[in-house]
């Protein structure tokens, strides 16, 4: 682990290593959401556009895309790590934690590790960790290092940035909107961003799967707690049923934070596998503030932002609400 540095040091010393090196991958976390691929998409454009050898790489099970996402310009991007990584620069963007990349062999046989991310409890991988937990999201922190890499961003890079923004922000909704977001955000449309496009590439068009899906989770919320804790919990057999994909879960957990009362919100849903081998992705959210999910998700052997977070777990229906109970009244 690299030694913890001012966010100022570390911005100067990533700018130095995307100056000088010629040869980069570039990669994020597991099951990426869109700041994950907003910024993968975006470094990867803008490292191009200065003349250098960049492969962005995802892992197999993450392709194809959700369907939210299929509009960034993801032509390039592979499931094929290049052979001559040990002699390019890796650089991981959004993954707060080591245990969370899915490609293997990056951080150990890449000639050197650079690591962007704002989550908090970033655990610091890299050779330089650019972490700034005051941005809003991670394509908040490219967009910051475009003008001193000399790059103007054009439309297909300011449209992942802008994916990046609005949807690490709760369309502008959540607690790390900030000034900066929406002065992100003007300088974006100023690069050709069509912010109804965007939002209706993002929000609208939902398959009836995705709304059948939706309507299972409706009928299976529980309430602990006096409703402080309103939990979800997704079977296989739900997907099966409605015809949906994995990725039509994202969205529930906005409408399973709203409900009255609710302090912790959570969307548990069981992963493909075999009946011996039941594994669930929980999804947290703080509803109003007061609790940092961050924290319940580390005792579940995960991570994330203090208002969203999640972990991966075998534990069963019962036994998982009982555990988001119990560190719920424990982080009171």
């Amino acid at each position: 682990m690299a030694p913890e540095l001012p966010v100022d040091t570390a911005r100067r010393l990533v700018l130095e290593r995307l100056r000088d090196d010629e040869r980069f991958v570039v990669v994020s976390h597991e099951h990426p959401d869109g700041d994950a691929l907003g910024s993968v998409v975006a470094l990867s454009r803008a490292l191009r556009q200065i003349g250098k050898d960049v492969v962005a790489v995802l892992d197999a099970a993450d392709m194809p895309v959700p369907r939210e996402y299929r509009g960034l310009a993801l032509e390039t991007v592979t499931t094929t790590v290049p052979d001559d990584l040990e002699q390019r620069t890796a650089v991981y963007v959004d993954c707060g934690n080591a245990d969370r990349m899915p490609v293997p062999g990056v951080r150990e046989g890449a000639r050197t590790v650079l690591n962007v991310d704002h989550h908090h409890d970033n655990t610091r991988f890299g050779d330089v960790d650019l972490v700034d937990p005051s941005a809003s999201c991670t394509a908040e922190i490219l967009w910051d290092l475009l003008p001193d890499l000399g790059v103007e961003p054009d439309r297909e890079t300011a449209q992942a940035l802008y994916i990046g923004l609005v949807t690490d922000t709760g369309r502008f909704m959540y607690g790390n909107t900030s000034t900066r977001s929406h002065l992100m955000a003007a300088d974006l449309i100023a690069c050709g961003v069509a912010p109804f496009d965007a939002y209706r590439r993002l929000y609208e068009g939902v398959p009836w799967a995705k709304l059948a899906l939706l309507g299972r989770a409706l009928e299976r919320v529980r309430r602990e707690l006096d409703g402080a804790l309103t939990v979800v919990h997704l079977r296989r057999s739900d997907y099966a049923d409605t015809g949906a994909d994995e990725s039509e879960t994202e969205g529930i957990i906005d409408h399973v934070r709203t409900v009255a009362g609710t302090t912790v919100a959570a969307v548990a849903r069981e992963l493909p596998g075999t009946d011996d081998d039941v594994r669930t992705k929980v999804s947290l959210r703080a509803a109003d503030g007061t609790i940092d999910v961050s924290a319940i998700a580390r005792a579940g052997g995960g991570g994330g932002h203090p208002q969203a977070a999640g972990f991966t777990t075998t534990m069963g229906e019962d036994e998982l609400v009982r555990f988001l109970a119990e560190q719920l009244l424990a982080h009171r």
